[in-house]
């Protein structure tokens, strides 16, 4: 009797277990929690659980089981065809998927509309209708991110005021920022392959409780191409084969990636290979941009050429490659392991700005060139999902990127060319957990950073080839390391009311040694070890159907870097700066508040306003070396300056979006953008330098069936003399002069044209005409002229 009851309970178990069912990632095969399952009138129902799993054993064998959640398409499914397919439900992505959810915020998935922050989603159709030449144009296509360019091979994003090492780039969820990053305008951005970029998010405002120093103004996560498993029968291969053209530019891109799929084990390779030519501005517009005559060196002479077409701006072109491969492996449906292993290197690039300023009416510089920008990025991600008391998810990111960077520069008429080339080894280790707790998640991590910085100077006779050692442009050998614990805690009090709040204390390590071969330094080293706590708090209200509201108080930093303490450069022509070893952090405190209105299912707008006060700011001040306010510097006599905390600064702005659906096929979206800053010199308020005039964008979009278009503008306010920071006024030669003979930023406006057709199921075919009226102009603060008139074709192939 006892072994029916056992062989009936074991029966009944095996029949309750067999239906216990797995929601899956239809792409990358990872489980999907909080995904709705009930039946048409919703009498029985369930939820998924952190890995993904439910029991659907109370629905009957024949009816229709319904799938819901907002970043997937909703599914059906009978449930005698579910226990068919070894009780594996695939949901595929949903268009809008980021739109509805966010990794930025906590390093785990989040629902957009719980976040108080302001965070912008660029999703794959997105990336692919742009058809960005780098990830810099990408950036600047959103029209909620002004991008300055002092050279072809360049690009600068600026965010809320704040730009460079005030702002924070992150690949695949590992920091980029070096401690070699500068105030002055950075091109590292264009070293993340725009092809190779599957969705990217921006964090508009501080996130230094996630991801430490430098989050001030924002932060820019890019996520690149993901294995996908095969969920047939033995091996999937798919892929993507790319190539555009632009006239502009003469540019030419090649790009393929390959995706090998296993049962658990996934494979991407991806390459792109990018040939710009000398960029060609536009016909109509300031004089003052034209490039009229340029330096050549002929019969061991430097002379100066007229340019026979004085649109073409001679020289800026270079060439990039980039290289992409991951593996990823999925032993269970509780663990994955993922490896990713990406290079980027340019050829030699010219940076153009420096190479029409002049001396006494003649060129200064015969050649001035970055040398090759090399990045290699190796990153090893470990995922975990468990039912312990201590978690839900535990993550682990490590990773070891290389930065190689070099400048060249020769005066016109001499023979000496000075170089300083560096290098950082980076090192990072995060480790992440989630946590669900009621109508509650608690998130916290730690993360230790270590950059290792090497730095030489030489020069070389170009006419006879002798050769010495100059000033570094860092102190060799120098460290910069940083460790953090940080956690933040969501709350959803009501089912329309969430808070969410977060901590972070980080503390930093700067050991720098200065070599004093070249220069009579009063100290021999720098040796900074300093804290910073920061703190955030925000709430969600979804007031009703017409109106939801975002308020958010944040604080964030930036402690001190090898660029800030060690670096001799010349900032500006007869200006040298030289290293600070007494700097403290830079300390921001934010507060932001957004509304999203919606007036009816076709017309919605967005309205955020912010304020920012940067207090103990680091900035570019006079100095002194043992009371000498004037070195010599690579032969000419230059005034000593050096990074000190002198000063704080206030920005404030509005940014605006609007959406009107006026039919299923026609959509018009609209972003602007307003910023005003100012920062105190000599104790008076100037204008802030990387404040941006106002800008932005609005997008017509008709697509139907297999054709899209887009008809677009973009464009920027103007600046006068008086809006220009001081360092800008004394740059004559990036602006155009007003009447006065002054230096100003002239507004500007493009109009554009882009089509996309559907070939095939495989085949896409993208066309734009960009700048159609053919302006000429120059972005504000830029050293080099937009793009004129400007034909693109762009054709891709998916198997």
């Amino acid at each position: 009797m006892r072994l029916k009851i056992l062989s009936l309970f074991l029966f009944i178990f095996s029949i309750t277990s067999a239906q216990e069912i797995t929601v899956l990632d239809n792409n990358s095969g990872e489980p999907i929690d909080e995904v709705a399952i009930y039946n048409r009138d919703r009498s029985v129902s369930t939820i998924t659980n952190s890995a993904g799993k439910a029991d659907i054993s109370q629905f009957s064998d024949t009816e229709v089981i319904i799938f819901n959640s907002d970043t997937y398409i909703e599914a059906y499914r009978r449930k005698r065809e579910i226990l068919n397919n070894s009780n594996i439900v695939l949901l595929h992505s949903s268009e809008n998927q980021l739109e509805q959810v966010t990794l930025s915020v906590a390093r785990f998935k989040l629902k957009k509309d719980e976040i108080p922050q302001k965070i912008v989603s660029i999703t794959p159709s997105e990336i692919q209708l742009a058809s960005p030449q780098t990830s810099a144009d990408l950036l600047e296509s959103t029209g909620q991110v002004f991008v300055q360019k002092s050279q072809l091979g360049g690009g600068s994003p600026m965010i809320r005021g704040f730009s460079t090492n005030r702002l924070l780039l992150t690949v695949d969820g590992v920091r980029m920022n070096s401690a070699i990053f500068r105030s002055g305008n950075l091109q590292n951005v264009i070293s993340i392959d725009p092809m190779m970029v599957e969705s990217a998010e921006i964090i508009l405002g501080p996130g230094s409780v996630v991801y430490g120093s430098d989050a001030i103004g924002g932060v820019m996560n890019f996520y690149t191409l993901k294995p996908k498993f095969s969920f047939d029968e033995g091996t999937s291969f798919s892929g993507n084969i790319y190539t555009r053209f632009a006239t502009a530019n003469n540019e030419n891109t090649v790009h393929a990636d390959l995706n090998i799929g296993l049962d658990n084990w996934a494979f991407v390779t991806g390459v792109t290979y990018s040939d710009f030519g000398d960029l060609k501005m536009g016909e109509h517009g300031p004089d003052d941009f034209l490039r009229n005559e340029y330096a050549a060196r002929q019969d061991g002479v430097d002379v100066i050429l007229q340019n026979d077409d004085p649109l073409v701006q001679k020289p800026t072109g270079y060439d990039q490659l980039n290289l992409l491969q991951k593996v990823k492996y999925m032993p269970s449906k509780d663990w994955d392991l993922n490896l990713g292993l990406i290079y980027s290197e340019t050829s030699d690039f010219p940076r153009y700005d420096r190479l029409y300023r002049k001396r006494d009416g003649v060129l200064r510089a015969a050649e001035w060139y970055y040398g090759p920008q090399k990045w290699f990025l190796g990153n090893l991600n470990v995922n975990h999902r468990s039912d312990s008391e201590f978690y839900d998810k535990v993550q682990f990111t490590g990773a070891y990127q290389f930065f190689g960077e070099s400048r060249n520069d020769r005066n016109f008429g001499e023979n000496i060319l000075f170089t300083t080339e560096e290098n950082v080894d980076a090192y990072s280790a995060n480790l992440d957990f989630e946590k669900g707790l009621s109508q509650s998640k608690l998130f916290y991590g730690f993360e230790y950073v270590l950059n290792n910085v090497s730095s030489n100077g030489n020069f070389r006779n170009i006419s006879n080839n002798d050769t010495g050692e100059t000033a570094s442009r860092y102190p060799d050998g120098s460290s910069w390391q940083s460790m953090a614990v940080y956690s933040s805690y969501q709350w959803k009090l009501t089912e329309k009311f969430s808070l969410q709040s977060g901590i972070r204390y980080n503390h930093i390590l700067v050991d720098a040694s200065f070599d004093d071969r070249f220069y009579d330094f009063p100290f021999e080293k720098a040796d900074i070890s300093t804290g910073a706590l920061t703190g955030s708090l925000g709430l969600n209200w979804r007031q009703n159907d017409f109106v939801g509201w975002r308020l958010g108080l944040s604080t964030a930093f930036r402690a001190p870097n090898i660029d800030d303490v060690g670096k001799i450069f010349d900032s500006e022509p007869g200006s040298v700066v030289v290293p600070n070893p007494d700097l403290r952090s830079e300390y921001a405190y934010n507060a932001e508040l957004g509304a999203d209105f919606n007036f009816n299912e076709n017309i919605r707008l967005a309205l955020t306003g912010y304020y920012t006060y940067l207090d103990n700011a680091m900035v570019r001040r006079d100095f002194d070396l043992n009371g000498e306010t004037e070195i010599d510097y690579q032969g000419e006599p230059s005034r000593v300056q050096a990074i000190q905390n002198a000063a704080n600064a206030y920005v404030y702005g509005i940014e605006a979006g609007l959406e009107v659906d006026f039919s299923v096929a026609l959509r018009l979206k609209s972003q602007f953008s307003y910023t005003h800053g100012e920062e105190n010199e000599g104790g008076e308020y100037v204008p802030l330098r990387h404040a941006a005039p106002m800008f932005g964008n609005t997008h017509l979009i008709w697509n139907k069936r297999r054709l899209k278009f887009d008809l677009f503008t973009e464009y920027n306010g103007q600046f006068d003399f008086k809006d220009l920071a001081p360092g800008e006024q004394n740059k004559p030669y990036l602006y155009a002069l007003d009447e006065n003979g002054n230096p100003y930023s002239p507004s500007w406006y493009t109009l554009n044209l882009t089509g996309q057709y559907e070939l095939s199921s495989n085949w896409l075919a993208t066309v734009s005409l960009e700048n159609i009226t053919d302006q000429r102009y120059r972005t504000y603060s830029s050293g080099i002229a937009a793009a004129g008139r400007n034909l693109i074709i762009a054709l891709s192939y998916t198997f």
